[in-house]
Parts: structure tokens; C-alpha cells; sequence
């Protein structure tokens, strides 16, 4: 593991050595073209004439076994692929990481993009390749999407201008930073380094599923053993209550055989907290290896690592390619910031923990409260996992892990929820939040709507505090 770190690094301090913030990232590499012909694949100055490349019969459907290829074979296309149209290679190696993880995601997606490079249909009658010379231009074919995509960034202008090229792939901007930044991490490194990264990025993504896993027994087990407690006390309260021996001994029968479930109650509990520890240990361990790639700004969206800027930190970690925002919430001011499921959370500033609950809350899940440093009050909510360290009067710093996206409570899908306490203010508003966009978040939507558009919300706070004979729980009053 001791290359990638190396790679990472050194991708680091060039970006920061030689990026400009209003250019983007420079591109460390040049790519030099080849004579096209001398690759035996279609030029990129015009694209296909109607019906003269051969698809296979429902190309938009995929197939029903994916294969997969090894760095080794994945990097000879892209490389041939570059040099035949004249592109960087770790471009096309970025586009490819961007787009399908490397071919495990395939698509087709929720706008129809399909393949290795995730053309959508029409693109790809179009500009498809027949690169492996087997008669069919297949988008689920990897030299064959390699070569179409590698053409037609040249036919952009990828030759001259990559940024550009880049641009035309996806129209927006986060997206040309993350491919750029990426292809510098590719293009320090090789084919062992690109596969490092990968394997770092599945480790630590199994080991925050494992986590979220863990947690979601450990809670669910919890919850039944403080139900069972509450039936055998009442049973035992039925015996100590009993008028007459009969009633007693029959009490204390139903007492006994129930105290048989109630031990197996707990020690499932303690199976699952062991097994949630086990989890987090594995999680720690994971996080340690990618603390000093991350610093790479290409390889820190793939890890997850914080985004800080102007003294606050991006609440949940992961890019704009995986991580976006609304402008408004549904109802009331708040933000819902959606990232796949096991995303790490962070606390936004420095701040105090005013309340934490890790058990579930019907309506907000499992989250907590904050005081920043600044005097405003933030609640999180919809956590799948909280950390043990996050209770009541904790301090945390800011870009201090607390957590994990989830869809505990009344959610509908894995997101974030942020808001201010009391919500009088959206915080997608606010000039920090705002500031982050393209860079740790992308806007799903129109622009911001004005507060006075909307009912002031009462003064009242968002959540109460409810005290029951169990423990403090958290619920909505708005």
C-alpha cells in the first residue's frame, strides 16, 4: 500500500503546485497523436453515416454476464485507445472509474447512459467503435467503449483542448474537475498504483457497509431487549401484586420461563455489539490506510475524505459525483443531502454536542444536535450509524468523522438531513454551503427559492426532548 500513498501525494503537491482555482486542474501529462489509420479504427473527424456500423440486436439491454478485466488489460486500452486518437490516457482511465466504476456499473442509468463509458444510444450510433474487429460496435464491449469514448473526446477537440473534450462528455464543471483530477492520480502512478486505489476505495467502502450492518442488528437487538425488559417487569410486578399462592406460584412460573428469553434477548445483544465493535475496528483500520491518499483531490472524493473551506466542513463526504443537494427542503427550511448509503458523515465546525441519540427516533432516526463555534445550533438526522463518542457535551472538530449516511426514521432513501435549530433559515442559503457546490456537492435543481416565500416557521424548536422510563428519545414538533 506504500505506492499509493506515494502516488497520492505527489498528485497532491502537483495539482496544488500548478492548478489555478479559477482554471481547475492541470493536466500533468501529454498525450501525442498517432496517424489514426495506423490503429485500424474510424477517424473522429466525422461521425458514423446512418446504418454503417453493426450493434448488437437490443444494445441498450445489458447483458446477462458482465465480465470483468484486470488492470493490466484495462490499462493496454486505454492506452492504445489514447494513442490512436491522440488523448491522455489516464483521461479515458478517469471516464472510466467516473462513469462505471470500472465496468461493475454498467448502467443502463436513471437517464439511459449505457456500457463501459456510459454512452447514451444515439451518441453511440454515432461514434461507436468496432476496436477489437469482430463486426459489432457493442457499448458493453470494453475496447470497443474505450475506443469510442477516446474518439470522441478527439472529435471535441480532446487533442488541444481536454478540459474542453472532457466538458462535452458531461456539461458540467464538477464533473471535468473530478475526471481531471483523477487522471493526475492516474497518470503519476501506473497500472499497480490505479489498482491500489481501487482495492483502498472497496475496502473502505465494505468496511462502512459491514459497519452499517452491524449497527442496524445491534439497534434492532437493543430495542427487543428493552421491550422484553419492560414485559418481564411487568410480570414480576403481577407476582409481587398476587392476593392469594396460587396466583403467585403460576406468576412466578410465567416469570420464570420468560426470564429464559429475556437472557437470550441479551445475549443477542451482546453478539451484536461485539460483532458492531469487530466492525468498527475493521472501519478504523480502513480509514487509516486512506488517510494519506486522500489528500490527492482526485482520490479524496473516491475515499470520502471532508472538503473544507472558509472554517466549515462539507457534512457528508463522497464528491459531486455521488453527493447532491436540493435548493429547498419539501416543507420547511432544512437541506436533504443525498449520498449513498454508508457515506461518512463529519461534523460541519468545531462545535459541542448539545444531544445525541443513537437509537431510533420514528421521525428523525438516529442523529444528534450541535452548537458550532460560530453560535449556530445544527441537527443531523437519518444516520445509520452514530459514533460512541458523539454523546451529550462531546466537542468535536470540525472534519471530525461522527457517522454514517443512512435512512433511519421517517426517510425515504439514504440522505442526510441538516438543519438549523430553530429552522428560520435554509442552510443551502448560507455562504458556506453554497461555496461547496461543484466541489463536495452537486445541485439537483432550480435555483434557490427566498425565504419570505414561504410561512415563517413557529419559534417553537424543531425536536422535543420526551423522557419515558427507558431512555431520552428525540421527536419532531413541528
Amino acid at each position: 500500500m506504500g505506492r499509493i500513498v506515494l502516488v497520492a501525494a505527489a498528485a497532491f503537491a502537483l495539482a496544488a503546485g500548478t492548478a489555478r482555482a479559477d482554471d481547475g486542474p492541470v493536466i500533468a501529462f501529454t498525450a501525442f497523436a498517432s496517424p489514426v489509420g495506423s490503429q485500424n479504427v474510424p477517424s473522429a473527424s466525422a461521425p458514423n453515416a446512418p446504418g454503417s456500423i453493426s450493434v448488437p440486436t437490443s444494445f441498450t439491454v445489458p447483458p446477462a454476464v458482465a465480465g470483468q478485466l484486470p488492470f493490466s488489460v484495462l490499462q493496454g486500452l486505454w492506452r492504445r485507445a489514447g494513442a490512436a486518437y491522440g488523448v491522455p490516457w489516464p483521461v479515458l482511465a478517469a471516464i472510466n472509474k467516473v462513469e462505471s466504476n470500472f465496468g461493475q456499473n454498467m448502467g443502463p442509468s436513471s437517464a439511459g447512459a449505457i456500457g463501459w463509458m456510459q454512452f447514451m444510444p444515439d451518441t453511440w450510433l454515432r461514434w461507436g467503435v468496432d476496436a477489437d474487429d469482430n463486426g459489432v460496435a457493442d457499448p458493453w464491449n470494453a475496447a470497443d467503449a474505450v475506443f469510442a469514448a477516446a474518439r470522441y473526446l478527439a472529435a471535441s477537440g480532446g487533442q488541444t483542448d481536454i478540459r474542453s473534450a472532457v466538458y462535452s462528455y458531461n456539461h458540467a464543471d464538477w464533473y471535468v474537475n473530478e475526471v481531471l483530477q483523477l487522471a493526475n492520480v492516474y497518470g503519476q502512478g501506473g497500472t499497480q498504483e490505479t489498482a491500489d486505489l481501487q482495492q483502498l476505495q472497496a475496502t473502505l467502502t465494505a468496511a462502512r457497509a459491514n459497519v452499517v450492518r452491524g449497527n442496524r442488528v445491534f439497534v434492532a437487538a437493543v430495542a427487543r431487549e428493552r421491550a422484553m425488559r419492560h414485559v418481564a417487569a411487568r410480570l414480576q410486578r403481577a407476582v409481587e401484586d398476587a392476593s392469594v399462592l396460587s396466583e403467585r406460584l403460576a406468576g412466578e412460573q410465567r416469570a420464570a420461563l420468560f426470564a429464559t428469553r429475556l437472557q437470550q434477548t441479551q445475549d443477542a445483544t451482546t453478539a451484536a455489539r461485539t460483532a458492531l465493535h469487530s466492525a468498527e475496528s475493521e472501519l478504523a483500520r480502513a480509514q487509516q490506510a486512506a488517510e494519506a491518499p486522500s489528500f490527492a483531490p482526485g482520490a479524496g472524493s473516491l475515499l470520502g475524505a471532508p472538503s473544507y473551506g472558509d472554517g466549515y466542513v462539507f457534512p457528508v463526504g463522497g464528491g459531486p459525483s455521488v453527493v447532491s443537494a436540493a435548493h429547498t427542503h419539501h416543507d420547511y427550511p432544512a437541506v436533504d443531502i443525498a449520498a449513498p448509503e454508508g457515506s461518512p458523515v463529519y461534523a460541519l465546525a468545531d462545535a459541542d454536542v448539545l444531544n445525541a441519540w443513537h437509537s431510533i427516533d420514528p421521525r428523525c432516526g438516529i442523529g444528534m444536535t450541535i452548537r458550532a463555534s460560530d453560535g449556530q445550533e445544527w441537527t443531523y438526522c437519518h444516520l445509520s450509524f452514530l459514533d460512541p463518542a458523539v454523546v451529550d457535551g462531546a466537542h468535536l472538530t470540525a472534519g471530525q468523522q461522527i457517522g454514517l449516511v443512512g435512512h433511519t426514521g421517517d426517510a425515504t432513501g439514504p440522505h442526510l438531513h441538516l438543519q438549523l435549530q430553530p429552522p428560520t433559515a435554509w442552510p443551502q442559503q448560507e455562504a458556506w454551503f453554497q461555496r461547496f457546490a461543484g466541489r463536495a456537492f452537486r445541485w439537483q435543481d432550480a435555483p434557490t427559492r427566498m425565504l419570505d416565500s414561504v410561512p415563517a416557521p413557529a419559534a417553537a424548536p424543531v425536536f422535543a426532548v420526551v423522557s419515558d422510563d427507558s431512555q431520552p428519545t428525540v421527536n419532531f414538533t413541528r
